[in-house]
């Protein structure tokens, strides 16, 4: 089955504001969806899965970018097992931010939940949530004292 690709309104405005910036940026997102079309949650250590509901897996991964020689992009997605469909989320330079927005995706599986629900789909497999902002920060902590 063909994997197709979706971009969210917020990941349209970051992909502009960036391609303006970085000239090659449309070349290597094509590069990027075709890595990704054959191994979507990726294999190597620049891909991480960052958070699992149901068939939904949030994708946090480096995207090379020529124009930047060495330093890269990260690419928040989602891949949609059930579908065979990846949306992007978000695009940042790891120099300007230093983590994903946590809230974008928070809205991007209230706004799922919302198209599952109007279709009346409300079987879900697995399911696990981030706590509340505190417990977010202590696994933050927990992450870089263990990867130092």
């Amino acid at each position: 089955m063909k994997i197709s690709f979706n971009e969210t309104d917020e990941f349209k405005k970051d992909f502009k504001r960036l391609s303006k910036k970085y000239k090659s940026l449309p070349d290597d997102l094509l590069e990027f969806k075709k890595v990704v079309a054959k191994i979507p949650l990726g294999i190597s250590k620049h891909f991480m899965p960052l958070h699992i509901q149901g068939t939904i897996t949030i994708v946090k991964a480096r995207l090379f970018c020529r124009y930047l020689k060495g330093s890269s992009l990260r690419l928040i997605y989602a891949y949609n097992e059930d579908k065979q469909l990846i949306e992007f989320i978000e695009l940042y330079f790891k120099g300007d931010k230093e983590n994903e927005d946590r809230e974008r995706i928070k809205k991007y599986f209230q706004k799922s939940r919302q198209q599952k629900s109007k279709l009346g789909n409300k079987k879900m497999r697995g399911n696990y949530l981030w706590g509340y902002k505190e417990n977010e920060e202590r696994e933050d902590k927990e992450f870089r004292r263990q990867n130092r």
